[in-house]
């Protein structure tokens, strides 16, 4: 197998379908072979049913509602060579796939990501959201977890996503991604900015302008609060919804 394609997902049965019809569009234009694998992780609706009916190759179980875990537990389950995080609400497109494959198998780059736009309006609050992570990206050469792929072999030796984070674990796993290729024939880690990949914006309708700064300066100043489940509620927890997720 040459790649595999990991998607986790808690509840995800609305936005699943027009994700894994983007995913096997894209898998469609690569003479590679590939896998499509969804991370029910722990749903209490029909993720996992509605994964298998639009195009997952395998669905894995993950009882315990983390993304670092739902995201290792993929890549354990996978056969690819070269791997594809990519979130259960972002649509990747033809172009961005091949251009990450190309990269891993020409042997100069250990991985990388992609700039990511969110889809439909957007407030101002999500716009420079949006642009300033943009920056930060390119500029530190750092994968948002909505699109971060890499070679299996490094993600292996580096022992996958840090399952002691609930938040910020992408930015961790780029950071020891770039050291291990440098250390290996000196492989580059790239972020892709011809073309950016959509994601949802239902964060931004989900939370107001304040609450999304407040968490942001937070996290800011008091990083370790990444190790807790309970203060990255950000990105675990949902309008209406008690339980933990991301």
């Amino acid at each position: 197998m040459d790649y595999s394609i990991i998607i986790p997902a808690y509840n995800e049965a609305e936005q699943l379908p027009p994700t894994l019809s983007a995913v096997r569009t894209s898998m469609a234009a690569s003479v590679l072979q590939g896998e499509c694998i969804v991370v029910d992780n722990n749903s209490s609706d029909s993720t996992a049913e509605t994964a298998r009916l639009h195009g997952a190759d395998l669905v894995v179980f993950e009882p315990f509602n983390q993304i670092a875990r739902a995201r290792n537990a993929g890549a354990q389950a996978s056969k690819g060579r070269y791997l594809v995080f990519i979130d259960a609400d972002t649509r990747i497109t033809p172009t961005i796939l091949l251009q990450a494959l190309h990269l891993l198998s020409n042997g100069q780059c250990v991985g990388g990501g992609a700039v990511v736009h969110f889809e439909g309006e957007v407030s101002a609050i999500g716009q420079f959201g949006i642009k300033f992570w943009e920056f930060l990206s390119i500029s530190t050469q750092t994968a948002a977890g909505s699109f971060l792929f890499c070679l299996q072999e490094a993600y292996q030796s580096v022992g996958g996503f840090d399952e002691r984070l609930f938040a910020s674990e992408e930015i961790r796993l780029s950071k020891q991604l770039k050291r291990w290729g440098r250390r290996n024939n000196k492989m580059c880690f790239k972020i892709l900015t011809d073309t950016p990949v959509l994601t949802s914006a239902r964060k931004l309708h989900w939370y107001s302008g304040p609450e999304m700064l407040g968490w942001v300066i937070f996290m800011l100043f008091v990083p370790i609060s990444v190790r807790s489940r309970k203060l990255c509620g950000f990105w675990y927890k949902r309008p209406n919804d008690a339980s933990a997720t991301r």
